[in-house]
């Protein structure tokens, strides 16, 4: 978002563009992740209206504490060896977890610090910025709330926002699915997350939008997509409107903690570090490799702010296909994808990325590029999910789609 990181930025719609992705959705509910989410959640589970007793025997019948070498190894060595890959290509460090069959596998490369040169660990684990996998966590509150009889999605952003889109007639839908036509905010020279941690700058949900608004729609509602910062702003303000609370508050109490993600959170105003163990993060500005990894959260706020690890990060995409996150019908019109543009393999539902694999599995999932860090997350119905994370933007743009297909496919 910030300047120096335009290049992620420009990195993520690209990705939008050409990358693959994530899911595979079977009939049957996932038992062993409605488990794991609603263990010791019973009022919440109750809510969202997630039963697991009928799939309980299932769930016990034949379910092992390990997996198979034969039936991991291979994954692990392809995915070590294009960490290595981007390491060798000049990436200061790169991460990778995957949850495989109900167990966690964490592979790094590189270092967490170009000064000591100390390689990242696998343990603990490494908290990061997630960017833009942000709005996914945003889209599915959204839902919840259309869920709860709060929100229609078919119904004008103005009818909850009166005073915020004036003379943009668009819905919530189109929001969500980034064909609003809003015109872009994070383009703009004062929107820089890193500089401005640097002077102690903050700014406001109302100061972004006033800056995206003082340009013109990009394009009629509905016409098109483009993938835009501003929509996910509005969405969360939202958020904030109709539930009379904080986005971050509303955040835990839905998600986070229903889910038990314990080292996700989205930082507060100043909040400019990382609070975890943690890489470093880079990014070259007038030729020098500089540490940007402390950036000021109220600029990408709930578009992208939110940091978390990998595990959680898979731990959300598994729940939210279960159903476990948005009730199943609207899970259904959230996955319902378009492409993102003519002849892209790339399509997006609400919050939500979507591709098929070289081995025929469909990826849902998303990405994010923030000061230094970039995100590649997914999963898939069969037991596979995978967050990728790079501590400094590649010099080349990595091919994503083997990259998952290699991670996500048997």
């Amino acid at each position: 978002m910030c300047r120096g990181s335009r290049r992620l930025v420009l990195s993520e719609r690209r990705f939008a563009e050409t990358a693959y992705g994530l899911f595979t959705v079977h009939p049957e509910p996932d038992f062993r992740v409605l488990l794991d989410v609603c263990r010791g959640l019973g009022s919440y589970c109750r809510h969202m209206r997630i039963s697991i007793v009928a799939g309980l025997a299932a769930l016990l019948v034949g379910c092992s504490n390990t997996v198979a070498p034969e039936q991991v190894s291979p994954t692990l060595s392809r995915v070590q060896a294009d960490l290595d890959a981007a390491v060798a290509g000049g990436v200061s460090g790169m991460i990778a977890t995957l949850s495989i069959d109900g167990r966690e596998h964490t592979r790094t490369a590189g270092v967490a610090d170009r000064a000591s040169n100390a390689p990242i660990p696998a343990d603990p684990a490494q908290q990061v910025r997630i960017g833009s996998v942000s709005k996914s966590f945003v889209a599915a509150i959204l839902l919840q709330l259309v869920a709860d009889g709060n929100v229609r999605l078919d119904e004008p952003v103005a009818t909850y926002l009166p005073e915020a889109l004036t003379g943009f007639e668009v819905t919530v839908r189109q929001i969500l699915q980034h064909r609003s036509g809003l015109p872009e905010f994070s383009g703009d020279p004062e929107i820089d997350e890193y500089r401005a941690a640097l002077t102690g700058r903050t700014m406001t949900p109302a100061d972004e939008l006033a800056i995206a608004l003082r340009h013109p729609a990009q394009f009629a509602p509905g016409a098109k997509f483009a993938y835009t910062n501003t929509n996910y702003l509005v969405a969360a303000m939202l958020i904030e409107r109709v539930s009379g609370r904080a986005y971050a508050d509303v955040l835990q109490d839905r998600i986070i903690r229903p889910l038990g993600l314990v080292r996700t959170y989205l930082p507060g105003t100043g909040d400019t570090g990382i609070r975890g163990p943690h890489p470093k993060a880079y990014a070259t500005f007038d030729g020098v490799r500089t540490d940007v990894t402390r950036v000021e959260p109220s600029i990408p706020w709930a578009a992208g702010a939110m940091v978390s690890v990998g595990a959680e990060v898979n731990r959300y995409f598994m729940a939210l296909l279960s159903g476990a996150v948005v009730p199943v019908p609207l899970l259904d019109e959230m996955l319902a994808t378009q492409p993102m543009a003519e002849g892209s393999p790339m399509s997006y539902g609400l919050g939500i990325m979507s591709a098929d694999l070289p081995c025929g599995a469909r990826y849902f999932g998303h990405f994010g590029g923030i000061s230094g860090f970039l995100t590649v997350a997914g999963a898939t119905r069969d037991g596979r999910a995978v967050t990728f994370t790079w501590t400094e933007s590649p010099a080349q743009e990595p091919d994503v789609v083997a990259l998952l297909g290699r991670a996500l496919c048997p």
